[in-house]
């Protein structure tokens, strides 16, 4: 989940919350019960400024909160499942070849095998006469 679709969810939440508030002060400006048959009010100013307040409190937590769980998607799904013993890819309900993953995923990725040091004392008995040997 990029930034882009993060924006995008906060942008259409935050146009929910104008949409209320427009219909909050076409209502008082309209008078929108007297339309449909009720009897006529006047203008209260004061109890419209005090609901755009209430959707205003309420809209700026919700916002945020909204940011953040969708941050922490984004951060959850950034983590890569690998195998301990074989170092294979999970991919949706498949695992793959590491290499096979990152070409996948980075395009321009070459590669090239060596050793490190530790393994290859492990597997040859040969101690690297540098700090790694790749």
């Amino acid at each position: 989940m990029g930034k882009k679709i993060t924006k995008r969810v906060v942008q259409y939440e935050l146009l929910g919350f104008v949409i209320v508030l427009i219909l909050l002060w076409i209502d008082e400006l309209l008078d929108l019960p007297h339309l449909c048959g009720a009897p006529r009010t006047i203008i209260n100013w004061q109890e419209c400024l005090l609901e755009t307040l209430y959707v205003t409190a309420l809209a700026i937590p919700v916002i945020l909160a909204t940011k953040r769980y969708l941050e922490r998607i984004k951060y959850l799904e950034s983590f890569i499942r690998v195998c301990s013993f074989c170092k294979k890819v999970r991919v949706g309900n498949e695992w793959i070849p590491m290499e096979q993953f990152l070409q996948s995923h980075y395009t321009e990725t070459e590669f090239s095998h060596g050793l490190c040091s530790q393994c290859l004392k492990e597997h040859y008995g040969i101690q690297s006469r540098t700090q790694d040997n790749d």
